[in-house]
C-alpha cells in the first residue's frame, strides 16, 4: 500500500490538505524522540464505530504522554466526518494522531502539537478467509512493566517491539506473533488482543495490567457476555494453551479473527465460538 502518492485528502490542523501535501518537517519532535500518539478506527456504512470512545482514548494518550490535543472530542468527531466525506469513503480505516512539532532537544514542552486524520479504503487485515486461522510464533521481545513504559497510552514509541516481531514473524512464514509479558504471561499479538476458549467452556483472556484494553477486545467481551459465555480475565501461562480449544484475536484492523497455530506446538480449530463471535462482531459494527 503506496501511502504517500495518492489521491485524495487529509486532515491537517484544522485544514483539509491534497494527500500529496500532508507533510512534516524532518526535525520533527515526534519523529525523533516519539512523542507521537495514534488511534485506528473503522467506519462501517458510513458510520465510525464506537468513534467517541476512540477520540477519549486519543485525548488520554496525549495527556499520558504529557501533551493536550488542542481540539474537543465534538471537534475530532466532525473532522472524521468530514475527511470521509472528501474522500467519498462510507466503509473505510481511519488514523487520527497527534505529535510534538517541529523542534530538537528531547523536552517537549511547549512545541507546538500537530493533530492529523486520514481515511482509505482498506478491507481485511488478515486477508478475507477469515475461518482459515492465523499461525504465530512467540514474539522475541516482551510487553513492558508499566513502570518503565506508558502502556496504556496508544503511543506510537510502544509498536517499535510489534513491528521487530511481526517482520520476524512474516518472514519465518507465520502471521504474526504472541506476546508475552515482562512477567512471562501471556499478553497479546503484535497489534491485537487475544482471547482462548478453553476446555473449561470459558472464554480466558489475559488481565490488560501492562497493554492496552482495546474497545473491540471490551466490544468482543460484551458480546460474548450477551450469548451466555462466560468470560474470564486473568494472568495466563504459554503451557495453558495445551487446554484452549478455540483461540481469536481482536482489534478494530483485524476485527475477529482466528487463531489455528501457536509456536508449531499449540494448534486449534477454529469452530463454532469464533465463527459466532464473528458474525455477532459484524452485526454490532453494522459491517452485515
Amino acid at each position: 500500500m503506496n501511502m504517500d502518492n495518492r489521491d485524495g485528502y487529509i486532515w491537517v490542523n484544522g485544514e483539509m490538505v491534497n494527500w500529496r501535501d500532508a507533510k512534516v518537517h524532518s526535525l520533527t519532535h515526534g519523529l525523533h524522540y516519539a512523542s507521537s500518539v495514534f488511534e485506528g478506527e473503522r467506519a462501517y456504512n458510513g458510520k465510525i464505530f464506537k468513534s467517541k470512545q476512540h477520540s477519549q482514548r486519543l485525548i488520554n494518550s496525549a495527556k499520558i504522554l504529557d501533551f493536550n490535543i488542542p481540539y474537543s472530542i465534538d471537534e475530532l468527531e466532525q473532522a472524521k466526518y468530514e475527511v470521509m466525506k472528501a474522500n467519498k469513503l462510507t466503509n473505510c480505516y481511519l488514523r487520527p494522531f497527534a505529535f510534538l512539532g517541529c523542534e530538537m532537544g528531547l523536552q517537549g514542552t511547549g512545541v507546538p502539537v500537530n493533530t492529523i486524520i486520514s481515511a482509505w479504503k482498506w478491507d481485511s487485515y488478515f486477508g478475507e478467509n477469515n475461518m482459515k486461522g492465523l499461525k504465530f510464533n512467540i514474539a522475541e521481545y516482551r510487553r513492558p512493566d508499566p513502570q518503565t513504559a506508558p502502556s496504556h497510552a496508544k503511543a506510537a514509541g510502544l509498536y517499535m517491539i510489534c513491528t521487530i516481531s511481526k517482520n520476524k514473524a512474516i518472514a519465518e512464514g507465520y502471521d504474526d506473533s504472541l506476546m508475552l509479558d515482562y512477567r512471562g504471561y501471556i499478553s497479546e499479538a503484535t497489534a491485537a488482543n487475544i482471547f482462548f476458549l478453553m476446555k473449561d467452556g470459558k472464554l480466558h483472556t489475559p488481565q490488560p495490567d501492562c497493554f492496552l484494553n482495546g474497545i473491540t477486545r471490551q466490544t468482543v467481551i460484551e458480546i460474548a457476555k450477551n450469548i451466555g459465555v462466560e468470560v474470564v480475565e486473568r494472568h495466563i501461562e504459554l503451557d495453558e494453551l495445551e487446554n484452549t480449544v478455540e483461540c481469536f484475536v481482536t482489534g478494530t484492523a483485524a476485527e475477529v479473527m482466528p487463531v489455528r497455530q501457536i509456536d508449531n506446538k499449540y494448534q486449534f480449530t477454529p469452530a463454532k465460538l469464533c465463527k459466532t463471535m464473528i458474525n455477532k462482531y459484524n452485526k454490532v459494527v453494522g459491517k452485515t
